[in-house]
């Protein structure tokens, strides 16, 4: 079972080495492989409005985390965003699916009218068929737009689900 809370600032501690060990392999954020944590925790730990997250697991261990925001602000602050990071040696266990189930509750009771994700990294299939799952659609695939560390340049999706 996993438990979804607000993220404290002593919580970066144990988020730190998974969002480095995903951010070095390059293979689904666009932030530069080589960033610090200090860097890190500046890109993932938000102030409100926007909100960030940790799973932790029954030993109150985190093992995954996320942050939502509105999409864009001004006329486009009706649409939410997100990004998930879940650690690596806990994949497939649910907790990415409870992080998404989580932001689509936090953006509908924030009264945005869908989520957007902007970025999702073509050959990440798996977060792909979990945001499929959960209604979000293709809306559209910027080609070459990513450069994975294997694959070469591969697409990005744009991908929405309405509320």
């Amino acid at each position: 079972m996993v438990i979804i809370r607000v993220a404290l600032p002593g919580d970066w501690a144990q988020i730190w080495p998974f969002f480095h060990a995903i951010v070095a392999a390059g293979e689904t954020f666009a932030y530069p492989q080589e960033l610090t944590a200090d860097e890190g925790r500046e890109l993932w730990m938000l102030s409100p409005p926007r909100h960030t997250v940790v799973a932790v697991d029954e030993a109150g261990a985190v093992v995954g985390t996320a942050n939502m925001y509105a999409n864009r602000p001004g006329n486009g602050s009706h649409v939410a965003s997100a990004s998930y990071m879940v650690d690596p040696a806990r994949s497939g266990q649910g907790i990415g699916r409870a992080l998404v189930e989580y932001s689509l509750r936090w953006a509908r009771a924030g009264g945005f009218r869908g989520m957007q994700y902007n970025a999702v990294v073509a050959t990440n299939v798996h977060a792909v068929r979990l945001y499929e799952s959960l209604g979000f659609l293709i809306v559209g695939t910027v080609p070459e737009a990513f450069r994975h560390p294997t694959e070469g340049y591969v697409g990005l999706h744009i991908m929405y689900c309405p509320f």
